[in-house]
């Protein structure tokens, strides 16, 4: 049994993809005033104006190449090309090629777009019909740039792999001129801001300032980094400059009157520079690359050198550990591969943190620069926040890959904190094969705990730094230090380590005080303060649940099939929800012991952590940049938390993308799956139960009692008729309330008694004849159930010969009593029926040897009954005496 994706968790968007490897397009809106960027983030389009960021459309793949004019983006994927209007709606869709598109430009009404089998297709934006196709011969002429040149009407400008450049008329399809080119091959072209002159860019890193009417070289320039991946002219502010983006992340700028090298700005990027836009007339430069980062460089500075005034970034290699920060869930730490902490927000990306990347020496790290930095730290692989007492010293603490120091970090400064942390012994030393391996950090904020790869476990003190104690004599575990964790008040410090041990140790004393052993070597734990829970991975990928307070394992799961990555609780400590290798991420129900909640992801989940409110649930992935969110289903609709059948087969959910996702509605056809379904409890849940009727005892415990009743409650004097007519509407008496019809008013009332009413059979009296024949009680008795105790009363007085009745009514009423019993439903109903009924009549039923068979039959069913029901009553009895007594 399937069902369509998670039914507990849906896709939200993803937070810390700002960049990829496509060109950014830049294009200025005439009525709003303002230039608008656009980047292509996996799947999405982003549009950024000067402060803010709009989340476009997605499309089903991601976007390989980007262009914009006037008014649409264009955005394609393999070989189909969108176009966007308002940033949001795909208006055109343009289908044709036959392989992947890697050129887009538009041009006026036209855009052209050549795919990686080298045919160029002209298209209408409008019909979105072909105007024009050309193949070009791959060995001759490999199209590898695009640009429409300045003021040519027309034409299209195309470079090629084999260092060759052709100008064609696209109206006539023509080629109109051939350029030798300079036998390399042309990476791209840009215009400059002379008509006529074009920068062609080569894979040599040459850079040729080219005048296109005459076919001369204007000035060369060389750079020295490898080839042209972008260049842009600085216009309009009155500086003739230059810049060239390179495959390592420089870029450098050239002054064109001088003919030289101006400055260069290293490391801009840590991976090749994508795209390159300078602001039209502002001394503003764009640069994106694929190291997931956004810049705005300002050149308002001494030596034509640019700072970066503006940026959005997230990781540049994948996060490998994330952990929501404070209680109120709105910020995430992630420890990436690229060796940065950063935090990040998931109201507003403006409210997101670096903070940076963790060094041995601060100053010399920034003397040496991104690429040569010896000093860098190795990757984070597990850290441990707190936000008491933040503001006053270092709330984090993170132990990296391989090395045997910790590290401390301010939230506050957003920096690297004061202290490393780290045994004395090792302080002249470093040892190669010692690294921290787990941390964690008190509630209150004053002490870590580290574990190592040689068993110790250590306090520190955070404000200070200085070691405060360690727990067993020389090592705490004989194995690696697998996890640690400290309970909400200081009590407890739990190790586990790779030997198949968890200790419990007094935090203070370091005295141990518990040790048991597991059923095979732990992977990681992780410890829900609140409840008490320990939640234990193991490398034979099952997962365990151990209460702290009795030191017992409560709960073993089993069903992952790889190495499980990573677990998280629900704030309120009900689910544990664990990722695998396997791809899939499972929600495990802890009091019922069962698995609600599983699917799969296209990458495993390397991270998982839960919103301390509960909402969100955030994962990292392997080889992915974003951190992704899912919301909880639970807090806004019928989520159905049965346990998962052992068949059950769970489906691949795509990732969310950039832009906020809503929840998709299951049609009217399909079956509603993950939805809660309504439980109807049956009126007996089996055959051989006693039940009891839902009605309250008003309606049945004082049947025998009401001629008592009738006397306390009787009036001392007659009610009086109202002078005026009521404020209220007149009603029927009954239990459930019912107007009086307009035609039942009469404001005369006569005094003459209607015979013919007194001799009406009742709607009761009916059913019971009507069930002599057909031998089915259950009308009547719903329709005794549905009257109050006068009501009955009434309805049993008249079964008698003298109120009505007949005998063979009595005896009907006798037989439904009877099925009462056999059914074993609405037992107490029965009962007080019967007294009822034998009070009533017993004078009747004593004459009557019809009746009398029946009662006799009657009384061995409820004996029989009642004995088997005493004997129950009475074990039940007996075990809770026990139970209140004993001492357990």
């Amino acid at each position: 049994m399937a069902r369509e994706g998670s039914g507990l968790f849906a896709v939200f968007r993803v937070l810390g993809r700002f960049s990829g490897h496509v060109p950014h397009v830049l294009r200025y809106h005439s009525r709003h005033g303002e230039f608008y960027l656009g980047v292509a983030v996996g799947r999405s389009v982003h549009t950024y104006n000067v402060s803010t960021r709009r989340p476009g459309n997605t499309l089903p793949q991601d976007i390989t190449c980007l262009a914009a004019d006037r008014m649409l983006i264009f955005a394609s994927y393999d070989n189909t090309l969108h176009a966007f209007a308002r940033n949001k709606e795909v208006v055109h869709t343009y289908e044709g090629h036959k392989a992947r598109i890697h050129l887009l430009q538009p041009f006026g009404d036209h855009v052209i777009s050549v795919d990686v089998d080298n045919v160029l297709i002209v298209w209408n934006i409008q019909s979105e019909e072909e105007y024009l196709q050309i193949d070009f011969d791959k060995a001759t002429f490999a199209v590898s740039a695009l640009l429409h040149p300045s003021t040519y009407l027309n034409k299209i400008l195309l470079g090629s792999e084999q260092g060759t450049l052709q100008l064609w008329n696209i109206r006539s399809n023509k080629l109109l001129y051939s350029f030798p080119g300079w036998g390399l091959a042309v990476t791209t072209l840009e215009q400059a801001p002379a008509v006529d002159v074009v920068a062609v860019g080569l894979v040599s890193g040459n850079i040729i300032v080219h005048n296109i009417k005459f076919d001369e070289t204007l000035m060369k320039f060389q750079q020295d980094w490898g080839p042209i991946t972008a260049i842009s002219f600085r216009t309009a502010d009155g500086h003739p400059v230059m810049a060239a983006g390179s495959p390592v992340g420089h870029i450098a700028l050239w002054d064109l009157e001088e003919k030289k090298l101006m400055c260069q700005m290293q490391d801009a990027h840590s991976t090749a520079i994508a795209g390159m836009t300078f602001v039209p007339g502002e001394p503003l430069l764009i640069t994106n690359g694929a190291d997931n980062a956004l810049r705005v460089w300002i050149f308002d500075g001494p030596g034509g050198t640019g700072r970066v005034l503006r940026s959005r970034m997230g990781h540049s290699a994948p996060p490998t550990k994330i952990r929501y920060h404070g209680q109120n869930g709105e910020q995430i730490l992630s420890a990436g591969q690229d060796g940065t902490l950063q935090s990040f927000s998931t109201v507003h990306e403006k409210f997101n943190k670096s903070l940076g990347r963790g060094s041995i020496n601060k100053k010399k790290s920034k003397k040496k620069g991104l690429k040569l930095d010896t000093m860098a730290l190795p990757p984070i692989t597990a850290f441990a926040s707190e936000v008491a007492h933040q503001s006053d010293w270092d709330g984090i603490v993170a132990c990296h890959q391989g090395y045997i120091t910790c590290t401390t970090w301010n939230y506050q400064k957003t920096s690297m904190g004061a202290h490393k942390l780290k045994p004395e012994e090792f302080s002249k030393h470093k040892p190669i094969d010692i690294c921290a391996t787990a941390v964690d950090i008190t509630s209150c904020g004053n002490f870590a705990v580290i574990g190592m790869s040689t068993g110790q476990v250590d306090v520190y003190n955070m404000q200070s730094g200085i070691h405060r104690g360690r727990y067993g004599k020389e090592t705490a575990h004989e194995g690696a230090i697998r996890g640690v964790a400290v309970d909400g008040l200081n009590q407890l410090v739990i190790t586990a380590g790779s030997e198949g041990l968890i200790k419990f140790w007094k935090f203070k004393m370091k005295d141990l005080v518990y040790s048991t052993e597991l059923s095979s070597s732990p992977s990681g734990i992780l410890l829900h303060r609140d409840s008490g829970i320990l939640g234990i991975s193991f490398d034979d990928f099952t997962i365990s649940v151990l209460d702290i307070e009795t030191r017992k394992i409560v709960r073993t799961f089993s069903g992952h099939h790889g190495q499980i990555n990573d677990m998280t609780f629900s704030p309120d400590g009900r689910w544990l929800i664990t990722s695998s290798m396997d791809c899939s991420i499972k929600t495990w129900d802890l009091p019922s012991g069962c698995l609600i909640d599983c699917f799969l992801v296209d990458s495993a989940a390397v991270s998982l952590t839960m919103s301390p409110t509960g909402d969100f649930l955030a994962s990292a992935h392997v080889d992915d940049l974003g951190i992704y969110l899912w919301s909880n289903r639970s807090l806004y609709s019928l989520v159905s938390l049965r346990p998962l059948p052992a068949d059950y087969e769970p489906s691949l959910v795509t990732l969310p993308s950039t832009c906020p996702m809503q929840d998709v509605h299951v049609s009217e056809d399909e079956e509603p799956c993950d939805e809660m379904i309504e439980y109807v409890s049956p009126e007996q849940l089996g055959e051989q139960l006693v039940t009891l009727s839902l009605l309250p005892e008003s309606r049945w415990k004082n049947l025998l009692n009401l001629d008592i009743i009738k006397k306390k409650n009787k009036p001392r004097e007659p009610p009086k008729v109202p002078k005026s007519a009521p404020f209220f509407i007149p009603t029927l008496p009954g239990l459930i309330p019912r107007y009086i019809p307009p035609e039942e008013e009469n404001d005369t009332q006569s005094k003459v008694v209607n015979l013919g009413v007194l001799a009406q059979k009742s709607d009761f009296y009916i059913h019971l004849e009507e069930a002599l024949s057909t031998n089915e009680y259950k009308a009547p008795l719903e329709l005794l159930k549905s009257l109050g105790p006068s009501n009955i009363e009434v309805e049993l007085r008249g079964l008698a010969p003298e109120g009505g009745g007949s005998m063979e009514v009595m005896l009907s009423f006798l037989r439904m009593i009877g099925m009462m019993l056999n059914k074993k439903y609405n037992f107490e109903l029965a009962q007080a029926y019967l007294a009822l009924f034998l009070k009533l009549h017993l004078r009747i039923l004593s004459s009557e040897p019809k009746l009398l068979e029946e009662l006799s039959k009657l009384s061995m069913q409820l004996e029989e009954t009642w004995i088997h029901l005493r004997a129950l009553f009475n074990q039940s009895l007996c075990v809770l005496t026990y139970m209140k007594s004993a001492l357990l």
